[in-house]
């Protein structure tokens, strides 16, 4: 059983990068958190420094979600469920077959649906809980070359807000959903990114890294807002480029030039005698 006063957390694809950074910044804050991950192994060894408690979890099964939910509010409550699992394939839309288009439509938004879905059927019958998805600037701004994975963001983000209204409409004061949409993140997502043209609006801004976003994530957790970026002045900059869509296209040319720019710069830090 969790300690009385200990929060319960659920985080998905917390094996390693953001989720695993997000999972240990919530246990440094008390919570009990239950790391879940494709991989049973990997999310396993994760979750031992961190209380040990792990599950594996294709976020696709919304079978398997709704039981994770039920496992944590077994515990004592299921407060917070994380959507963080995702994947990226970039390039051209029209160079991802049907099977890759629909791979990052199933994780990156119907297993965020799934997940969402489970966390508030507890949530709702608790009557208080917060679901916070991860949805990337990539969720604000139709993002050169990778459209697909921004069109999949898009969607999770017009579930959260819909999905939040709809709760206040029903009545639910106490639940709520928020979207953290971050800047690009120096983890494994990005790693094998640094020659690839396709990413390069993965580096146009603040390259962050995983416990930047982690530690912005448990102030989200603490205070939920309907959507938060990060920076916020790229939340600011992207929005304006949506507002105005021809000049966004009109600039793609500036942008793919600042994005090779930053993958240089990213691959000076990485390579550094200094780091790991």
């Amino acid at each position: 059983m969790t300690p009385p006063g200990r929060r319960v957390a659920v985080v998905t694809g917390a094996a390693g990068g953001l989720g695993h950074a997000i999972a240990t910044a919530l246990h440094a804050d008390g919570w009990s958190v239950l790391l879940t991950d494709l991989d049973p192994a990997a999310v396993a060894a994760a979750a031992g420094p961190l209380g040990g408690w792990s599950a594996a979890l294709d976020v696709r099964d919304e079978d398997a979600c709704a039981a994770v939910a039920a496992s944590a509010a077994d515990r004592g409550g299921l407060a917070l469920w994380v959507n963080n699992a995702g994947v990226l394939t970039t390039g051209p839309s029209w160079e991802h077959d049907g099977p890759t288009r629909r791979r990052m439509f199933d994780v990156n938004t119907y297993g965020a649906m799934n997940g969402t879905l489970a966390a508030l059927a507890v949530m709702r019958g608790q009557g208080h809980g917060h679901v916070l998805n991860v949805v990337s600037l990539a969720g604000l701004i139709a993002a050169p070359g990778e459209t697909v994975y921004a069109a999949s963001k898009h969607a999770l983000l017009a579930f959260s807000l819909g999905t939040l209204s709809d709760l206040r409409i029903a009545g639910y004061r106490r639940v709520h959903v928020s979207c953290l949409c971050p800047d690009g993140i120096w983890t494994p997502m990005l790693h094998d990114r640094l020659d690839d043209p396709g990413a390069v609006a993965s580096f146009t801004g603040s390259m962050l890294s995983a416990p930047q976003v982690a530690a912005r994530a448990v102030r989200l957790a603490h205070r939920p807002r309907p959507v938060v970026s990060l920076p916020r002045w790229r939340g600011a900059q992207v929005r304006l480029l949506d507002a105005l869509p021809r000049l966004a296209v009109a600039l793609t040319p500036l942008v793919q030039a600042a994005g090779r720019a930053g993958q240089r710069r990213q691959h000076r830090r990485s390579t550094r005698p200094d780091r790991p």
